[in-house]
């Protein structure tokens, strides 16, 4: 009698990962839990603008809200690795819904002022330092097959796009209806959605292993294969310059919809979710691949793209054509983003994932901080949209030199695709006998 066919083949390739049925949970929640997150995150940069009227402040927010990420995430990543990831992204995920609360109840009763929106961001960045990698590193353990690690990765990158565009757009409409404060208290009960999905969870605490080494030896361990493994050492070097340059774009985002367009909250969000809709067809383009073969040529071009879509929204003046050209922007944000996540969990070893994609944390969002306040003084003195054309400028160029460092990088990557059955070993000549 032949073996049965597995589950899995049941299913469409495209959506492969959701047969896992931790995974499933984690979706249905997360799917709610991120249109209330990106809702939080309009309203924010929208509060702190209505309050100061200031740039250089919403720079400076975003500055306190990301810069805890850069200093905690290698001692979070070093924790991850040592306990149990299941407990530790239900923790993040109380605090972060806790965190929503109070600024929903500061907001809605008129007490909020820039200091106390200062010292929540901070908090919520605390909890984003140990949220991040715990999350990117607690995938493998969803997906019990690495074959279908890629899909969910870039299933996970649709479901965070899909919230994008849904959610900036409804905290547009909350905004102009009532207040900010609406959108803290939705984003806070959302949070319950994602705490349900992981408390109804199995998973295996086996997984876990104990440390004989000390906290900064292990720290060392996993800057030593960071830094010396070339393909994950410059993939990590390219998103952090495009994290610093690229991504603080959406931190002058009020500007542009208030001052370049002429517009209200409404032009905000329809900003934000016209990114979301880029950002959504290019990780669904990612779903239907089969493999991540081939995906370590996608990020220069990547980067190219998405700084090409900043400098021509740094020149626009108007409204359809910004709304076009924002696509553009999130559609090369997310080829870059998901396909350097799926290669670093690919080719990482599992003693190593946390710290490693603590490092991921830190060129992704540790970045951004100095990236803000640099767009937010850049602004200042010399306008948004000049700033955009500059630091789009420089993602193009990033883009350049990886790809002048893509064949010394699939050299260093083949062995281990090799061993994975990604890619066919290479067959040694056979030698001519005369």
């Amino acid at each position: 009698m032949p073996p049965a066919v597995p589950q899995s083949r049941d299913y469409s390739h495209a959506w492969r990962a959701l047969r896992h049925p931790n995974f499933r949970l984690f979706f249905a929640g997360q799917s709610v839990s991120l249109i209330g997150t990106w809702m939080t995150r309009i309203a924010t940069s929208w509060l702190v603008y209505r309050l100061t009227g200031s740039a250089l402040l919403l720079g400076t927010i975003s500055f306190a809200g990301q810069i805890p990420t850069f200093l905690l995430a290698p001692f979070a990543g070093v924790l991850v690795d040592r306990m149990n990831r299941h407990h530790v992204l239900i923790a993040t995920q109380v605090a972060a819904m806790l965190q929503s609360f109070a600024l929903a109840a500061l907001t809605l009763t008129h007490r909020i002022t820039i200091h106390e929106v200062l010292a929540l961001s901070i908090v919520q960045g605390m909890v984003n330092a140990f949220d991040m990698p715990v999350r990117q590193s607690f995938m493998v353990q969803m997906v019990e097959d690495r074959a279908d690690l890629q899909n969910a990765i870039a299933i996970n990158s649709s479901m965070v796009n899909a919230a994008r565009l849904i959610g900036p757009s409804i905290a547009g409409i909350v905004i102009s209806l009532s207040s900010e404060g609406w959108c803290f208290l939705i984003d806070g009960v959302s949070y319950i959605a994602v705490i349900g999905s992981l408390l109804a969870m199995h998973v295996s605490a086996a997984k876990v292993k104990r440390a004989a080494a000390s906290m900064a030896e292990q720290m060392r361990e996993g800057w030593t294969y960071v830094s010396g493994f070339r393909p994950i050492r410059c993939i990590l070097l390219l998103f952090a310059v495009v994290s610093l340059m690229g991504m603080p774009y959406m931190v002058l985002m009020p500007v542009f919809a208030a001052e370049v367009l002429h517009g209200g909250p409404h032009t905000l969000g329809f900003l934000m979710g016209a990114a979301g809709v880029g950002s959504l067809v290019s990780a669904l383009s990612l779903v239907l691949r089969k493999s991540v073969r081939g995906l370590t040529g996608l990020l220069p071009a990547a980067a190219a793209l998405f700084g090409a879509g900043l400098i021509g929204f740094g020149f626009s003046h108007h409204y359809w054509l910004s709304m076009a050209l924002m696509v553009v922007t999130g559609f090369g944000m997310m080829q870059g983003l998901t396909a350097s996540n799926t290669i670093i969990q690919t080719l990482v070893p599992e003693d190593k994932r946390g710290r490693v994609m603590s490092y991921y944390t830190m060129a992704f969002v540790g970045m951004a901080p100095f990236g803000s306040l640099l767009a937010g003084e850049l602004a200042h003195r010399i306008g948004a949209a000049h700033t955009v054309m500059l630091t789009g400028s420089v993602c193009v160029l990033g883009g350049a030199w990886f790809w002048s460092q893509l064949k010394a990088i699939r050299k260093d990557m083949r062995p281990i695709y090799e061993q994975m059955g990604i890619v066919p070993p290479r067959v040694a000549p056979t030698p001519v006998q005369s």
